[in-house]
């Protein structure tokens, strides 16, 4: 896949997507939303590629922000729009059917922390800076920042990381459930692509189907999210991949699995 402002490789199992907008801290615009739309939509159908990495070019910032030439720009007839477009690509990311791991290497603010939070994993280098810095420019985080970042760190800190405008640290961002993981930052690709080898190691169609059930159920209540979890295991008990990994438990080996 070419494109103009991300690169995509491919190692084994492991498709790593990169931010390619160094001049300008990658921030996000119109094209690089559209080329993260095609490159996932790629990714999930290539049977190929078990786990994504998502990183920034550089080593100064993921992301910070969105290109405020674009921003600045948006009038009150295309401004919904503008939203429901970032909105709706990094809904693709959160419910793929393979995980996306965000690796924060340096600055992760506004909508580029938007994207980090709707990703299966975070993991931040140690020297990464975090935050919702909208409402300086007297806006909102308009990427479903207001949601995602309420569900994973709470009514409390969300309100504070949005209503000052202040980033932090990737320690913070630990301690409150921003992030997954904290790493030297000279060793977060690494730790990465280790992490990334473990989870490819697994069964697709149940890392598949434990996404499913997490995303369907996070906000139903927990009848209705049992239920679903229910379904899902009845199906992959139904699969190949199933069968070879309990004969190969009890045969003491490993097992081979076939996406069957």
């Amino acid at each position: 896949m070419a494109f103009e402002t991300i690169l995509v490789a491919t190692e084994e199992h492991i498709a790593t997507v990169t931010l390619h907008r160094p001049r300008v801290h990658n921030a996000l615009n119109i094209a690089m939303l559209a080329e993260l739309d095609q490159a996932f939509a790629t990714l999930a159908a290539d049977p190929a590629v078990r786990v994504i990495l998502l990183r920034g070019g550089g080593d100064k910032a993921f992301a910070a922000g969105a290109d405020i030439t674009e921003l600045a720009a948006v009038d009150p007839a295309n401004a919904e729009p503008f939203a429901a477009r970032g909105q709706s690509i990094f809904r693709r990311i959160e419910q793929l059917s393979k995980p996306v791991i965000a690796v924060l290497n340096g600055h992760t603010l506004g909508g580029g922390c938007e994207m980090a939070m709707a990703c299966t994993l975070r993991i931040a280098a140690d020297n990464a800076r975090l935050g919702q810095p909208e409402i300086r420019l007297g806006i909102l985080p308009g990427y479903g920042g207001t949601q995602r970042l309420l569900r994973l760190v709470g009514r409390g800190a969300a309100l504070k990381l949005m209503l000052t405008g202040t980033p932090i640290d990737a320690h913070e961002a630990l301690r409150i459930g921003l992030v997954d993981e904290v790493v030297p930052a000279e060793h977060i690709d690494l730790r990465a692509m280790e992490l990334a080898r473990t989870i490819a190691a697994q069964p697709p169609l149940a890392i598949a189907a434990i996404l499913e059930a997490v995303d369907r159920g996070a906000d139903l209540p927990l009848d209705e999210a049992i239920a679903i979890e229910t379904a899902l295991f009845g199906r992959l008990c139904r699969t190949e991949d199933m069968r070879e990994g309990t004969r190969a438990f009890l045969e003491k080996r490993a097992p081979h699995f076939t996406s069957r």
